[in-house]
């Protein structure tokens, strides 16, 4: 069975204090009420890492970084290794965010870089793939994101792909005012299952799990999760309210 992943991206938002207060709030909401069968994931800003892992119950709620660097160490300034991730107590990171992609040239080339490095110190790599609005009004977004796969994850081997979670956003429905629909993201889902299967073999796709990460919220989230091929959401905004997260984490259940 595939493992059902509610991860959430606070992305530049929070202060320290404010941080280690939300992921109080999350923990001992998922703690009461949260569903036992989804795995929670928090992915706060990089200052946060340590002090949220010391908050949560690993166990419950594990904790992610938004980002790492394409060097495994050496003169960057400002930029934050796979292994110091790793050495904050952190499970998961994100790679290939759209938001990366577009405003820190985060390539295909950039990328395989640092999916190599996250896997080496031992990190699930959540991997973001998806089409902007221009491609998607042209209908060519199954090529388009099987495009990013194949300058990828799909250059990784079989063991290592398997330790990877695929997060599809629709970029074209977020901020613009445009609506994916619940059956705009299972075709989607189910497309990009099938492009895995013609890769790595049909149990391969069938044990990976696919987030969708388009404005998934508490009034949506059941509707998404409802459909087959996703298995769970990457939450940009309505992470960064735990009552709202906790709609979303329980947004399984019938």
């Amino acid at each position: 069975m595939r493992k059902k992943i509610v991860a959430g991206n606070w992305k530049c938002n929070t202060t320290v204090q404010g941080g280690l207060e939300l992921a109080k709030d999350v923990m001992a909401k998922v703690a009461e009420s949260g569903d036992p069968e989804v795995q929670v994931v928090v992915c706060p800003p990089f200052v946060h890492i340590t002090g949220v892992v010391s908050i949560v119950d690993g166990n419950q709620v594990k904790v992610g970084a938004q980002n790492c660097a394409a060097e495994p160490k050496g003169a960057f300034t400002g930029e934050v290794s796979a292994e110091m991730v790793k050495s904050t107590g952190a499970d998961y990171v994100i790679l290939g965010h759209s938001e990366r992609r577009e405003y820190y040239a985060d390539n295909s080339a950039v990328l395989n870089k640092k999916l190599a490095l996250a896997l080496a110190n031992g990190l699930t790599p959540i991997y973001c793939c998806g089409e902007p609005l221009a491609i998607r009004e042209a209908g060519t977004q199954n090529e388009y994101v099987k495009k990013q796969f194949e300058e990828t994850i799909f250059q990784l081997s079989e063991e290592d792909f398997r330790k990877l979670v695929i997060a599809y956003e629709p970029i074209w429905a977020i901020g613009t005012g445009k609506t994916a629909s619940s059956a705009q993201a299972q075709e989607m889902h189910a497309f990009l299952r099938s492009a895995i299967a013609e890769k790595f073999g049909d149990e391969v796709a069938q044990a990976t799990s696919i987030l969708y990460g388009g404005s998934c919220n508490a009034s949506n989230a059941k509707e998404l999760f409802a459909n087959p091929d996703v298995d769970g959401g990457l939450i940009g905004g309505a992470s960064l309210d735990a009552v709202s997260f906790l709609a979303i984490v329980n947004g399984f259940r019938a």
